[in-house]
């Protein structure tokens, strides 16, 4: 689910649609939850699809921890990369904005969190822009991640949350210890699909080796 305070909007014919703000976006919001809502397409469902499908679910899904393809029902999935971005993937499954975002702004987002199994090229055009991005970004940039998420989560308990109520019980259990201790906190690692490893034993290994 995305933000109440955004739209779908047009921007040209080789980007396609993207999501802006309606109003401004403080730091520290959440402003994507994958919610009971968000359609979860696994790995088995997705090699019974033939090409045409996987291509159309391709575009619009993300790989999740567990190796699922998560549509989202709503236009969240219209959400663009840039290498720039003012939202970002933490640790806890939801997105968050990592900047103030003024209205009329595009929303933007990273998209090497995505597990991605492919390369991709990008069209950010922001200075220091990756122009590709594929599987290994993952391992190259989550430390990098990690600084911008953990520079912004203290604001997410300072800020209206009009999506808190859509986390599930258990995140909203991390959040509470969180902000109760910093060293709690669960890297963006904790999102990379691991195969066989557990994911979050994996982020809880990895944070405590960065600090």
């Amino acid at each position: 689910m995305i933000h109440p305070n955004t739209r779908l909007q047009f921007i040209n014919p080789s980007i396609g649609y993207g999501v802006f703000a309606t109003a401004d976006i403080p730091e520290g919001t959440i402003v994507y939850v994958k919610d009971s809502l968000e359609l979860v397409i696994t790995p088995q469902d997705y090699a019974g699809h033939g090409p045409e499908m996987r291509e159309v679910v391709d575009k619009y899904s993300y790989i999740d921890e567990n190796g699922n393809r998560i549509v989202s029902w709503d236009f969240a999935k219209y959400v663009n990369h840039c290498c720039d971005c003012n939202t970002i993937s933490t640790g806890y499954g939801f997105e968050m904005a990592i900047r103030p975002i003024k209205a009329g702004e595009q929303i933007t987002d990273e998209y090497g969190i995505f597990n991605l199994d492919i390369e991709m090229d990008l069209m950010c055009g922001k200075p220091g822009c990756r122009k590709r991005i594929g599987p290994g970004d993952f391992d190259k940039h989550y430390e990098v991640w990690d600084e911008k998420i953990q520079r912004s989560i203290p604001r997410l308990f300072a800020v209206d949350q009009p999506l808190l109520p859509y986390l599930t019980p258990a995140t909203r259990a991390d959040l509470d210890r969180l902000e109760n201790d910093a060293d709690a906190y669960r890297s963006v690692y904790a999102l990379k699909f691991h195969g066989s490893t557990d994911a979050v034993e994996s982020a809880n290994h990895v944070a405590s080796n960065t600090k």
